[in-house]
Parts: C-alpha cells; structure tokens; sequence
C-alpha cells in the first residue's frame, strides 16, 4: 500500500511552474489534505483541526495562492474576463478621475469593463485592493501605488499578469509605467517665479510619502541652487494632503516676521487651500502663486492661476495602450513613457516681488 497524502514526501508533490497561477489542488498537494479541507479553511468554514489549518495557510502562503471568486463560473474560451483593475489615488480627485477616464476610453474601445478602486495614498490599501483585483481574476492592472517598493507583485507578473503602473515608477519590480515629468515640471514653475524678481518662495508639498511629492520638491530645490539662492527649510512644508491643512500652513507662512512673497503649491488640493488662504488674508494680488496640476474653473478667478499642468487623461489612455498591447503577445522590454508637463501663464505667477 503506498503512502497517504499526509505522509507524502515533500519531493513527491507536484508544484505550479511560475507560468501559470497556482490552484486549489496543488495547495492540497503540498499541504498533505484534500481539496475540500482546503476550501474549508480559505473560506474560513469551521470544522478544521488547528493544526491542519496551519499547514494549509502555510501551502497558501508558500505558494501564493488565491481563491478564485469566479471559480465555478464559466470562462470565455481565451481564458480572460474581460476586465481590467485600476487603482488611482482617489476618485475625488480630478487628476486621478482623469487618469480614469482615460483608462475607460481605451478599454470600452476593446470591450473590456473597468474595476476602479481608490489608494487614498495608505499603503496597507494598496495590497489590499490589489489583492482583491487578482482574486476576481482581472486581465491586467493599471496601478497608482504608495508603498516603497512593489517587489511583492513581481510572482503575479511572473505568471503573466500584465501591468502599468501610472504617475509613479514602481520600484523592486521590472514593469512598464507612464508618468509625468514631475521634476522638470517643478523646476519651470520656480524658474518662473525667480524671473519675476521671487527669492523667498514657499513649497507646499504633499504627504512626504508619495513619489511624485518628494520629486515636485526635488525639482523645486534644484532650481532654486541653480539660482543660487538658498532654500529657507521653514518655507518647505510637506504631508499637505488637503485644503484645510495647506489654508491653515499658508495663513501661519504669511503671518510670520518674513513671510514668502511667492508660493509654489505641489499638488492640486493644496492649491485650493492657498487660494482660500490668500483670499482671506486680501494677498491674491500681492503674493505670486503658482500651482502644480491645473485647478476647476483656475482660469475664471482673479488673479488667474498659473498652472504646471499635466495631462491626465493622456497618460490613462497611454498606459491602458501598453495594457493592452501586453495582452496581445507585446514582448519588448519594459519601458517608462515620461508625459512632458506645461506651464499655463494666466496671472497669478506673473505678479512681481513687492518692493
């Protein structure tokens, strides 16, 4: 009689190949139980001994396996479910609800639906959602993250889940991205402002975090030391996440013995929150503003503002673009597609240093 799945040697089990995503079986397998025992437990079903839920975690977890959703619905004959997940910083956010319509676009074009879910820029979201797109088996990912490093999506990619990531280059993983020219963007606008006779410029950055915040800030700083003039760290305020916050730092800068004379805000809600700022304060037409991503309505109000602005909806069409070309056999090596940003002169960053 030969041995029982419990006292299978290691050897003897058959495990996935890295081209294809493990299934319950092979988590049976390795753990020495049956399929049903293993269903059991990654659907949280009582009646599991501790121990024999602990080998079967430890199955999932060596293999890195997850329940498919779908599993025992039929499949369409290319093996796809003719949807996409896209993960953007927020929905609320214009930027963001641009970069999703963009995405839309090309996808409806091929006849695939959009899964959208918002980062809300916490990296214990980010894998979660993730996580939750690859359980109901999405074709491909286009995917705004925060956390410092990606590396855990690369056994996914491996498999042959294709991914773009969008506005931020992922790091320890190998993958295509799109994302604006965030540093070079910065460095334009400070630019503009010391032509305009600016020395003391404030930076109002997003949360400290965030990849594209901490390279805004890079572009500004490096600009500055082109000019030669040195950089005030008091007048450098990161983790601006949203209006409230900037119109609170903006009144406290303005207030103090040497306030800025000129403002550079990185990121589209922190310019909400400067203009209420300089609004309540009767300094709209006195301290100089320039803004990173455009603003509703930024060309109505007085003065103007004057914008870094990026084009989001462009880089969603890009990135759902090499998506898809992946999804049709594109094996070329990855590559990262850097949108250039444009300086909108309309008023606002265009008001001279007060003698």
């Amino acid at each position: 009689m030969g041995p029982t799945p419990d006292d299978a040697p290691e050897d003897a089990v058959t495990r996935p190949s890295a081209e294809r995503r493990p299934r319950m079986r092979d988590v049976a397998e390795l753990a020495g139980v049956g399929i049903k025992t293993v269903s059991r437990v990654v659907n949280g079903e009582a009646h599991v001994t501790a121990s024999t839920r602990a080998k079967v975690l430890a199955a999932v977890e060596q293999l890195g396996y997850r329940p498919d959703v779908y599993a025992g619905n039929l499949r369409r004959a290319e093996g796809r479910t003719r949807t996409l997940g896209l993960l953007v910083s927020s929905v609320a956010n214009p930027f963001a609800a641009l970069v999703h319509r963009g995405v839309e676009e090309v996808a409806g074009e091929h006849g695939v639906a959009v899964l959208a879910a918002s980062l809300d820029d916490d990296p214990e979201t980010e894998t979660r959602l993730v996580e939750a797109f690859l359980q109901r088996r999405v074709d491909g990912l286009v995917l705004t993250t925060v956390r410092p490093d990606q590396s855990y999506l690369a056994p996914e990619r491996d498999r042959g889940t294709p991914m773009v990531f969008v506005d931020r280059i992922p790091h320890g993983i190998d993958a295509d991205a799109v994302a604006c020219d965030n540093i070079d963007g910065a460095a334009r606008a400070t630019r503009h402002l010391l032509e305009h006779g600016h020395t003391r410029i404030a930076f109002l950055g997003d949360l400290e975090r965030i990849q594209t915040a901490r390279a805004r800030r890079d572009g500004f700083l490096a600009e500055l030391a082109r000019a030669d003039v040195a950089a005030d760290p008091a007048t450098v305020v990161m983790d601006l996440h949203d209006e409230e916050t900037a119109e609170r730092v903006v009144v406290e800068l303005l207030a103090g013995d040497d306030p800025p004379t000129a403002i550079l805000s990185a990121q589209n809600l922190v310019t909400n929150g400067t203009l209420r700022a300089l609004r309540r304060l009767g300094l709209a037409h006195r301290v100089a503003l320039v803004g990173f991503d455009d603003v509703p309505l930024g060309d109505l109000l007085d003065p103007p503002v004057t914008v870094v602005a990026q084009d989001p909806r462009k880089v969603g069409r890009l990135a759902a673009r090499r998506l898809f070309a992946r999804l049709d056999g594109d094996t070329s090596p990855f590559a990262t597609t850097v949108v250039p940003t444009t300086l909108l002169v309309r008023g606002s960053g265009e008001i001279p240093r007060a003698r």
